[in-house]
């Protein structure tokens, strides 16, 4: 049996982008979709905080929060386990997910080396390592733009 070839009318122009199941990407969706991650991470950092206050304190370990290797830690946590509860329910899988978390961690832990060396202070840590992040979870969507593009 033959198929019929695509028609003009039918057939993708050769600038769309096309996901590999068919779907169109749209950069419209994509960039509403970061910003919908950065929303989530925001409200991560507000809600979770005062939460990691109390437990820490309540047991005694409240400098831990102003440690700058496990503080930026706790709040890449705070951030990782909103934007991950937010992918979820946009029916994301968990490699994308874990890729996402991955874009939070890996900025700080870059940053420690330097920190560690005294070559910037906390304050540098905690300013470039939120920067970071929004190219790290650039990248971690444009290796898998049909996870985002049409959600």
């Amino acid at each position: 049996m033959h198929s019929q070839p695509a028609t003009p009318s039918t057939a993708p122009a050769p600038t769309d982008a096309v996901a590999h199941n068919g779907h169109r990407l749209s950069a419209k969706k994509f960039a509403l979709h970061f910003a919908e991650m950065v929303v989530a991470m925001a409200v991560g950092m507000v809600v979770l905080h005062p939460v990691w206050m109390f437990a820490l304190d309540a047991l005694g370990a409240a400098a831990l929060m102003h440690n700058p290797y496990t503080g930026a830690l706790i709040m890449a946590t705070n951030m990782t386990v909103a934007m991950s509860a937010w992918m979820k329910f946009r029916g994301h899988r968990w490699r994308p997910i874990a890729e996402m978390g991955a874009a939070m961690y890996v900025p700080f832990l870059v940053l420690f080396v330097p920190l560690a060396l005294e070559l910037i202070d906390t304050g540098t840590l905690m300013l470039w390592g939120h920067l970071l992040m929004l190219p790290a979870m650039a990248v971690a969507m444009l290796l898998r733009p049909h996870e985002y593009a049409h959600c």
